[in-house]
């Protein structure tokens, strides 16, 4: 079987993009959330992102924000970041894309 190199450029660039696009979505979330002290606890940001509907597949700290990776009710992946002290939700990303943000956020 012969493989074109115009066929595999295509197909490395469209990995390239598939691969890059979370990493553009969160890579400017900043939460100012102080000493990590004064934080809620992963399992109160999980709970938070259940009562939002969502199917919790992961919760983990990044940066100083709760980033959370979820499926909604509709069965759409997502990713949010939460406040670790409010557990405020701050912004949602899907497949790279902002699909919302708390109005005066700017993190």
């Amino acid at each position: 079987m012969k493989l074109s190199l115009r066929g595999f450029g295509v197909a490395v660039a469209g990995m390239s993009l598939w691969i890059g696009s979370p990493a553009q979505a969160d890579g400017n979330v900043r939460c100012d959330a102080g000493p990590r002290g004064n934080w809620k606890s992963l399992s109160e940001v999980r709970k938070k992102a259940w009562m939002e509907g969502w199917k919790v597949a992961r919760v983990q700290v990044e940066g100083d924000c709760y980033e959370v990776y979820a499926h909604t009710e509709a069965g759409l992946a997502i990713e949010a970041f939460f406040h670790p002290v409010t557990l405020r939700k701050l912004v949602v990303f899907r497949r790279g894309s902002e699909i919302y943000r708390a109005p005066g956020f700017g993190g």
